[in-house]
């Protein structure tokens, strides 16, 4: 060809040529960059050589790593779900044991309530039934003259204090006649401002001396002096048995 130019077309110089050289490789080395990190040496341009039997190995390597971390990027949400839902699992068996175990402490104070309520049902029966035992053991005793000794008789068994029916009644009957009313106006007690009172006309200084706990702190109470009297004459006699007179 001559050397007349073909209009459009510029002949390239050797450093023109060398510069789109230069281009082309340094596309094809950062393109094998990307694809096997490592590979390339930084900044040439240029591929590094790899080492004699060796590239290829590395190669496989790096794709396998390559494989690997694209397989364990596609299987993390479904392993995040898995440990999101075992959480999920895990915090719902606490809340059912702590549900549980509320609860059976709940029952278990409630069957210790039921067991108090019982036990203390039975024992109000209990208390009831030894309560009207009692009573029906407790004697009635008439209010005459045989019930007040009666009754007496039995306080004084409960104190100790001797005395029978038969002394109760004969001092009685000489003292009051059994009137638990009558008083002495016209002895030298009532001289005294102490007269004597009650069946078996007891004054006042020897009733409280005499007084048995129990009993009504009273004079004219039948029962209370009778076991009064009883007592002071226990103390002074022996027994009200070996009073024949007044005393």
């Amino acid at each position: 060809m001559s050397a007349s130019r073909t209009p459009g077309f510029r002949r390239m110089s050797k450093t023109y040529k060398f510069s789109i050289a230069g281009i082309a490789a340094a596309g094809v080395s950062a393109l094998a960059f990307s694809l096997v990190p490592g590979s390339a040496v930084a900044g040439t341009g240029t591929q590094a050589a790899p080492a004699s039997g060796t590239a290829l190995s590395a190669t496989v390597d790096t794709a396998q790593a390559t494989a690997l971390q694209t397989s364990l990027a596609e299987q993390n949400p479904f392993a995040a779900a898995q440990l999101k839902a075992a959480a999920q699992a895990k915090a719902q068996a606490a809340a059912n044991a702590k549900t549980a175990q509320v609860k059976a402490a709940a029952q278990a104070e409630a069957a210790a309530a039921q067991a108090a309520a019982q036990a203390a049902a039975v024992k109000g029966r209990a208390l009831e039934q030894a309560a009207s035992r009692t009573a029906a053991r407790t004697p009635v005793y008439a209010d005459n003259l045989d019930g007040w000794i009666r009754e007496a008789l039995d306080i004084m068994k409960k104190h100790n204090i001797p005395g029978t029916y038969h002394g109760i009644y004969k001092n009685v009957m000489r003292e009051s006649s059994g009137n638990p009313r009558a008083i002495n106006n016209w002895d030298i007690n009532a001289a005294n401002g102490v007269p004597s009172k009650g069946l078996l006309q007891v004054i006042k200084p020897t009733f409280d001396a005499y007084h048995v706990p129990g009993t009504v702190k009273d004079q004219y109470d039948p029962v209370a002096n009778i076991v009064a009297a009883c007592n002071y004459a226990a103390d002074r006699y022996g027994s009200i048995d070996n009073v024949n007179s007044a005393y």
